[in-house]
């Protein structure tokens, strides 16, 4: 197999690929994340944490994917509420912080 030259053959320019992302539009969720199945009673409590967690990690999207809830989904509220509850007893600022936006 060759080496490719780097080049475009139709413009025999050098192509820049420091904005490719190979993985775009792929569909699949970077990550499992655990989840129960969607008919587990306890799915929504661990999607919560899971929408949060992802948040914190910079993997917001890929836990919209695998949830299936976007940020802030009013069905969420009730779960990140009692998340933020826990947050600020244990002092984690930034778990705090994430669950507040969520809540706007």
């Amino acid at each position: 197999m060759a080496l490719s030259s780097g080049l475009d053959p139709d413009e025999k320019k050098p192509v820049s690929r420091a904005f490719v992302n190979e993985d775009a539009g792929s569909g699949d969720p970077i990550k499992g994340f655990g989840l129960p199945a969607h008919d587990d009673p306890s799915f929504d409590a661990v999607a919560a944490e899971v929408l949060l967690e992802a948040a914190r990690n910079g993997e917001t999207s890929s836990a919209e994917q695998a949830t299936g809830y976007y940020w802030g989904e009013p069905r969420l509220k009730e779960h990140v509420r009692r998340i933020l509850e826990r947050a600020q007893k244990a002092g984690d600022d930034r778990l705090e912080q994430l669950a507040r936006r969520f809540l706007r």
